[in-house]
């Protein structure tokens, strides 16, 4: 029989939580954020949970003709934009829209623009302003004279005005709170038509609180739709189900005394009789190998913690108050029954990673 580690999907779970997005962002179109294989879910399996979604959003261009060749009719963009000129001929092909968050892009643009414009190819873009995150995007004061270059171009239909929230998940930051990357979007895009899009899942999450200061045609949800939070408070608490849940089986169970220690470089010793169940599950699963002593595992509904360290292939657990776990005991490291974010929080990272960190080798069903 096969390895007993599973990944099992919950396209009902994508469903319900891109209803989420919608009661919190009443009027405005979503993207279903599927890059990096859908949070590793899968990019098919994302595309059917994400079914009513107005658009996708990834970064792949690889991944996002795909798309179109799986039968995805609505939009797609691609959120870090064209990486050089003959990506357009790509993107037209296509009928791909695109973030432009550089000088570079609008030149690649100006210099296709009369080949593209006499075969009436029109792209729909998404014009980034950087607000604070300094990752990409058009300072505030540079904004409108890249606005002018693409309004100025015959292969440019639609712009839209966008941007990215670093802290949103934390309203009041210290050094940028997300009202102040409002502002500065305010001021930089002020008098330009075009749609807006401005909210991740912790924007989208927070719109609430911030209705009529924040304002969306268009919002890009990623985490949420796979039922992990941003930050603040928990997934459950906003109504956001997993989309994910790993599971194993305990494939051995050790009798230890006082004193001794379990796994590589003995770093959990004993300090009385214990019971150690053996998981089949590792880092090369992706389950974090840094998972400290104490990080929550379920077995057979009963939480309990990690002890020793992670293996390649396995992981070692407590049974010393499940008395009635053996071999072939269920084991949920995360999702239905165990937060992701939980298991995240307790080895000092976050639930995305945990998600686009499953391995090949992991078998997924859908469930």
């Amino acid at each position: 029989m096969p390895r007993p580690l599973i990944a099992t999907i919950h396209i009902a779970s994508m469903q319900h939580n891109l209803a989420v997005v919608r009661a919190c962002a009443p009027g405005a179109k979503a993207w279903g954020v599927l890059k990096a294989n859908g949070y590793g879910h899968g990019l098919e399996r994302a595309m059917r949970g994400f079914a009513d979604a107005d658009g996708l959003a990834l970064v792949e261009l690889d991944n996002a003709i795909r798309l179109r060749e799986l039968g995805w009719k609505k939009p797609i963009i691609l959120l870090e934009g064209f990486f050089g000129f003959e990506d357009l001929h790509t993107m037209a092909g296509y009928s791909l829209q695109s973030a432009v968050h550089c000088t570079e892009q609008l030149e690649w643009l100006e210099a296709a623009d009369a080949n593209l414009g006499e075969r009436g190819i029109k792209f729909d873009l998404h014009l980034k302003m950087n607000t604070g995150m300094n990752r990409l995007g058009f300072k505030p004061e540079a904004y409108a004279a890249a606005h002018a270059r693409l309004v100025a171009l015959a292969c440019v239909g639609n712009i839209t005005l966008m941007t990215h929230f670093a802290n949103a998940d934390e309203a009041g930051h210290a050094l940028l709170p997300i009202a102040e990357q409002i502002r500065r979007f305010e001021a930089g895009a002020a008098g330009l038509p075009g749609m807006r899009s401005l909210s991740n899942s912790a924007g989208v999450l927070r719109q609430g609180e911030l209705d009529g200061v924040l304002r969306n045609d268009w919002v890009r949800p990623g985490i949420m739709l796979y039922g992990g939070t941003p930050g603040g408070k928990p997934a459950a608490d906003y109504g956001l189900k997993p989309a994910m849940t790993l599971s194993s089986e305990i494939i051995g169970v050790q009798d230890i005394a006082a004193g001794d220690a379990v796994g590589y470089g003995s770093r959990f010793t004993a300090d009385g009789p214990m019971r150690v169940g053996v998981v089949a599950c590792g880092y090369a699963d992706g389950y974090p190998r840094h998972a400290p002593l104490g990080t929550p595992v379920v077995v057979d509904g009963v939480r309990t913690r990690l002890v020793g360290r992670v293996s390649m292939d396995m992981l070692t657990v407590d049974l010393t108050d499940i008395p009635g776990a053996r071999v072939g005991s269920q084991v949920i490291l995360w999702g239905e029954g165990l937060p992701i974010d939980e298991v995240a929080n307790a080895a000092g990272t976050i639930g995305y990673e945990l998600m686009c960190a499953l391995a090949q080798r992991v078998a997924v069903v859908e469930g």
